[in-house]
């Protein structure tokens, strides 16, 4: 007799049959995330790692040949970040501002479903801002996966090298001397000719250097060409360490730049790997191989000479020249010292000729350069321009023109070794010559937009009290003169300022100039003189009338509420940490000067400008 089976009051779920597998479905797509610094920043990895999450759960697959997604360095509108690409067949669609939480629905309407969302692309400002750009460096930066040198060989990498090692070292040089490449790290000295002499120094072994020891505030030119292109650096070193007849190539980077670091770190041995770097290089009899050099962050490292006593162990510090480093550098041997911009011309000039390069740019300076577009200009990032473009086009074509409507007041070019230029010189060209004649330099290629809400005494404070930070103190002109000028700078925003302060600052930074011993003391009073030069009236209000015009120094603003241009909103009073401030409603608040500590808390809270 069968036994019945106890139950347990429990009732009994029949099982769900196994739900079958997801079919899956090969797709030929292509996703392109920004993995640049600012991408990094804004969340790139999160953004790729959903992409490919949601891909696997939508059963899509890709290409055998192909990765979930692309990396790609810095595609030059920083403030877009995140940007992503979807590129099928012949159509590109540029997405801004991704986040994971919109990835799914990217996946769903536009991978799947063919429809992009478009209220996400990007719009016509993005199109602007690089319709007017002239890329050769920045050309691949946002298109290849800078950690996979195959990505690099589809876009004709090393095939310069390959040409260059076909010819004689003299011709290379001729070849470069003649598309009149010039440093792109400062006072722009012609590359072709800085090698001629290195090849004609006598002493053995020589070198090539790379100087990415890029300090500026706010400039990030070098680093995401090395973020987003590394092979195009190791590349133009071996051109150029073939040319001047060395072997051994040092790349100078600061360790705050690891990003950067860890992809040069992996290209050069990709390049080893492939029979790039090393003994026998492409086949041939020449041997040159490369080595990183992690800079500690000091400014000063940026000067060739301190940056060769770096490499050698030594306190980065400057020496007198000459003897140059093209006749006595690394070691006592002759050297050459490129930046990572002039080094990452060489291949195209290479591939395409002297002629192509020297038919951009102006009469005395040619090819592209990159800057840093930085400060009160809706549009900043990375941009690269032709030389001799004007100052307008940069800000109000590329730039997109000031934030909100704001007056243009002065463009600082060249870093805090720069100086500024006024708002009636936007029509002048950038080129090398030009700016050196309205006391500015091209430098590395930093440049910072300032509208009529800067002060620029404060701005030349700033800039002077970075540089007289970073000096390495060897020279008294510099350790000593920047000080005292930085204290009168300091005097004259917090309304002590004496009659003769101009006539001193001028003084001194003229003496300066003169005899300092290396190029960050000869450069590091132009943001002063170029501010006294072209916007004296300002130091003149802060001196005599006690008033600062762009209302920036806290120690002159006057504290009081302009009637006509108050809301009566109250703000001024809420934040007000001292009490000094009365309203009522539908009443202009005022302030009680004996009770004001001037802390700035009202000025800064309120939204109509309305305290002077």
């Amino acid at each position: 007799m069968q036994k019945k089976r106890a139950t347990t009051g429990k009732k009994t779920r029949a099982r769900k049959p196994a739900r079958a597998p997801r079919k899956r479905e090969v797709r030929d797509f292509t996703i392109r995330v920004c993995v640049g610094t600012g991408g990094l920043a804004a969340g790139s990895n999160e953004v790729i790692a959903t992409f490919c999450k949601e891909l696997e759960k939508k059963g899509i697959e890709i290409p055998v040949d192909r990765k979930c997604v692309d990396n790609t360095g810095c595609r030059g509108f920083c403030a877009k970040d995140v940007l992503v690409d979807i590129i099928q067949g012949d159509s590109l669609f540029t997405y801004q501002f991704v986040t994971p939480k919109m990835v799914p629905r990217i996946v769903e309407e536009h991978i799947i479903n063919g429809r992009p969302v478009e209220e996400w692309l990007v719009g016509p400002d993005y199109h602007a801002f690089h319709s007017k750009q002239t890329k050769v460096l920045l050309e691949q930066c946002g298109q290849i996966d800078p950690e996979d040198i195959d990505a690099y060989i589809r876009v004709r990498g090393y095939e310069g090298a390959r040409k260059a090692l076909s010819l004689t070292p003299f011709e290379v040089i001729e070849e470069v001397k003649a598309s009149g490449l010039r440093g792109r790290g400062g006072a722009g000295f012609p590359t072709g000719l800085k090698w001629e002499l290195c090849s004609l120094a006598k002493g053995s072994p020589k070198y090539i250097i790379c100087n990415a020891d890029e300090g500026d505030p706010g400039a990030f030119m070098d680093r995401s060409i090395i973020e987003g292109n590394p092979h195009a650096v190791i590349e133009g070193m071996i051109i150029g360490g073939y040319a001047i007849g060395a072997n051994q190539g040092y790349v100078y980077i600061r360790a705050e730049y690891p990003l950067a670091v860890k992809r040069l770190r992996i290209a050069i041995e990709q390049a080893r790997q492939r029979g790039f770097l090393g003994k026998g290089i492409f086949g041939s009899d020449f041997d040159f191989d490369i080595n990183i050099k992690e800079g500690a962050g000091a400014f000063i490292c940026g000067e060739e000479t301190a940056l060769i006593a770096s490499i050698e162990g030594k306190r980065g510090m400057p020496r007198s020249k000459p003897p140059f480093p093209v006749n006595k550098g690394l070691w006592g041997k002759p050297t050459v010292i490129n930046n990572v911009e002039t080094l990452a011309n060489l291949p195209f000039i290479i591939i395409k000729g002297a002629s192509w390069f020297s038919s951009i740019g102006s009469e005395k300076s040619k090819g592209t350069k990159v800057f840093a577009l930085t400060g009160k200009v809706k549009n900043t990032g990375l941009i690269e321009v032709p030389m001799g473009i004007t100052l307008r086009e940069i800000i109000y074509d590329i730039g997109g023109g000031m934030e909100k409507g704001r007056k243009l007041k002065a463009v600082q070019t060249g870093g805090p070794s720069g100086g500024c230029i006024p708002a009636s010189h936007i029509d002048m060209p950038v080129d090398y010559e030009s700016l050196a004649g309205i006391g500015s330099m091209m430098g590395s290629g930093g440049m910072v937009v300032m509208d009529d809400t800067t002060c620029m005494v404060d701005m030349a404070k700033f800039f002077l009290s970075f540089t007289q930070r970073e000096s390495c103190g060897k020279c008294v002109p510099c350790r000593i003169g920047t000080k005292r000028m930085l204290e009168i700078l300091q005097r004259i925003t917090e309304g002590r300022g004496r009659s003769d302060d101009i006539e001193l600052l001028i003084e001194l930074g003229t003496d300066i100039r003169l005899s300092s011993l290396c190029g960050l003391g000869q450069t590091a009073p132009n943001p002063v003189l170029s501010t006294i030069r072209f916007f004296r009236e300002e130091y003149e209000a802060h001196i005599n009338k006690g008033i600062c015009p762009a209302r920036v120094c806290k120690a002159l603003r006057q504290y009081v509420v302009d009637i006509e241009v108050c809301k009566m909103c109250g703000k001024c009073m809420r934040v007000c940490p001292s009490g000094a401030i009365t309203w009522q409603k539908k009443q202009p608040a005022s302030i009680d000067k004996t009770k004001c500590i001037k802390c700035g808390a009202c000025y800064d809270a309120c939204p109509f400008n309305a305290i002077l």
